[in-house]
């Protein structure tokens, strides 16, 4: 079996659990996914099956958009519900101040790692460190946030200011880092409640399937060419076939510098690139 499958993952399964029932429905072992969500998060999570895990890199798509739910006033180890309270104030935050800040964040910033994040560090998971106690410094890293909007009323509720906001973010982009940043930048702290991955590239959640519909048989797997559509695709046949098949470097054949070989029956054999000279090599086999 192969090809590309996307899920609603719902809350409280980890994304290794989807894979894990997804690959158990489909008796393969050969399943992926292309992008944690974190236990608490739902939405969006691109599987891809057997041969597909070959691309998977290139389903990894720079954007992503999510729907957040946040807390001002208070700030947990884990930088959402889940995690233990370890900073609180009271916030004192117009609507005129928070559009202000959410505009501010539009591009890129160096964004520092949760704690509680599988990020290595000395060969070592943050959230081994986390666990066990032992002091580390998460390492920041660039992102960028494309958009960001508010899309809900601000409601003060216990002392704590709660809204909902959507954004576009780089592939990397910590949600939970995010809105911890947007608190400080409102001299407060902040907390995720909720989160919704809407769309990883060209992934929304109109194309995902819930476990039901895995478990009752109720889905379709996309094809590799359907989920690659800005490669454009060349149909080779015999002797190019073979050649190609043997990962050989060819005098090049396609206009583009990069293109998805299928064979006559529309079968993906390879994506090949252009090399310099003139030439096309392999970047990545996928009939072998």
């Amino acid at each position: 079996m192969n090809g590309i499958i996307v899920i609603n993952k719902p809350k409280d399964y980890t994304s290794r659990d989807i894979v894990n029932i997804v690959s158990k429905k489909l008796n393969t072992k050969k399943v992926g996914h292309t992008g944690t969500l974190d236990p608490l998060a739902t939405g969006v999570l691109v599987l891809p099956i057997g041969r597909a895990l070959k691309v998977s890199e290139l389903l990894t798509s720079n954007t992503k958009e999510y729907i957040a739910e946040v807390i001002l006033g208070y700030e947990t180890d884990m930088l959402d519900i889940t995690g233990t309270e370890i900073k609180r104030n009271i916030p004192n935050v117009t609507k005129e101040e928070l559009l202000k800040v959410l505009k501010s964040y539009i591009g890129k910033y160096n964004q520092e790692v949760p704690l509680y994040s599988a990020v290595k560090v000395g060969g070592r998971k943050l959230y081994e460190y986390a666990r066990s106690g032992t002091p580390v410094t998460p390492p920041s890293k660039e992102v960028e946030v494309y958009s960001l909007e508010l899309i809900s009323d601000l409601k003060h509720i216990k002392g704590a200011v709660e809204f909902t906001i959507r954004c576009e973010v780089s592939k990397g982009t910590y949600i939970r880092s995010l809105i911890r940043d947007i608190a400080y930048s409102l001299n407060t702290y902040g907390t995720m409640k909720n989160l919704i991955r809407t769309r990883q590239g060209i992934f929304t959640l109109k194309d995902a399937y819930t476990l039901k519909d895995i478990e009752e048989n109720n889905y379709k797997l996309l094809s590799i060419k359907e989920c690659l559509p800005n490669i454009k695709t060349t149909v080779i046949e015999e002797p190019l076939l073979t050649k190609v098949k043997n990962g050989m470097v060819l005098d090049k054949f396609f206009k583009e510098n990069i293109s998805l070989l299928l064979d006559k029956e529309g079968k993906e054999i390879a994506i090949y690139i252009a090399s310099g000279d003139n030439k096309v090599k392999p970047y990545k086999m996928i009939e072998v």
